[in-house]
């Protein structure tokens, strides 16, 4: 039941997806809590840090930055299918699906580097996909390594994503030296320009050196999972595992460029789960990264499948383990 109403496109169904975050975000301005004491609160960015001052440390202010910013990604995640098409149905469903990732975790719907850095994560992966079958150099990937490189200014981790630049060229060009190099230049131009300036103004550039080795290696206080949140997990991990697998099994029907933005969406999970599990620095708030391809991966399936009992069971589930979470937190 719950699966059929969301898989509409109706203004109904946005109305309810709009009350679901609206729903699951409620806690964090009832109960605004304190950013945890990672590597990028302590040592921010320095974009961060920056917004950080705007916002003067005001609690209620960060939620409702982190609230437009989490509206900002859900357009731009609906709009990446409606313009690439390729889950071949237009869909609200990566929309609620991210919603969903984002309630997972209470303590991260504060104000954090993580949700601005993936708006430009997700910008660039557009650009990127924007690079299929364009005529001459396409300057996209300098485009990417730049938006890329900005995002990494506000979360540090972001920078590995770096690697897609890569993963796009041998996915949709020849794979030229000069498209390489683009790439790469977009990567560093920003952090050249930040050093150019901190010279000019006689800022020490080694503050700036520690903090990003600091927010790129150093170690994450951790995070202590409830019964409920590893519930959701477990269901969700198996939700996730069973759509790639339903995504490969059908992936030679679909068009060229539509199994081209599936691979790179599925680079860019992987490489999301291989920093949380092998840096230090990252912990759960990489779930606004790994929220990106996950939502399409689970829209996917719940769109295409044509079972209904046990695909309205693992989401219904899913929904409700999402909002029981909320619920305990708030009581």
């Amino acid at each position: 039941m719950l699966l059929k109403l969301f898989k509409g496109t109706t203004p109904g169904v946005i109305f309810l997806i709009a009350f679901t975050m609206g729903i699951t975000w409620v806690s964090a301005f009832l109960y605004p809590q304190n950013p945890p004491q990672a590597a990028y609160e302590t040592n921010p960015m320095v974009l961060y840090a920056i917004l950080k001052q705007i916002t003067g440390g005001n609690l209620t202010g960060g939620v409702i930055f982190s609230l437009f910013s989490l509206t900002v990604m859900l357009f731009l995640i609906v709009g990446f299918n409606t313009s690439v098409f390729f889950i071949n149905e237009r869909t609200f469903l990566p929309a609620l699906f991210y919603i969903l990732f984002s309630a997972v975790f209470p303590q991260q719907q504060v104000m954090n580097p993580v949700l601005p850095a993936s708006v430009f994560l997700m910008i660039a992966l557009i650009r990127i996909m924007s690079a299929y079958r364009k005529q001459g150099t396409a300057f996209n990937f300098f485009d990417a390594g730049m938006l890329i490189s900005i995002a990494s200014m506000f979360y540090a981790n972001i920078i590995w994503f770096g690697l897609l630049m890569i993963v796009g060229i041998v996915l949709l060009r020849t794979g030229n030296i000069k498209e390489i190099s683009l790439s790469i230049l977009g990567l560093l131009t920003p952090y050249l320009l930040l050093s150019a300036f901190y010279y000019v103004s006689g800022i020490d550039i080694g503050a700036f050196l520690a903090d990003l080795n600091y927010n790129l290696f150093g170690r994450h206080p951790g995070y202590s999972f409830s019964r409920p949140i590893l519930a959701v997990i477990v269901l969700t991990a198996i939700i996730i595992l069973v759509s790639i697998v339903f995504l490969i099994l059908r992936i030679n029907t679909k068009k060229i460029k539509s199994r081209k933005t599936f691979y790179l969406l599925l680079w860019t999970l992987f490489i999301s789960l291989v920093l949380y599990l092998v840096l230090p620095s990252v912990s759960v708030e990489m779930i606004w990264i790994t929220g990106i391809p996950a939502s399409y991966l689970l829209s996917h399936y719940f769109v295409f499948v044509r079972k209904k009992i046990i695909p309205e069971i693992l989401f219904s589930g899913m929904f409700l383990l999402v909002l029981l979470i909320q619920a305990f937190y708030i009581f």
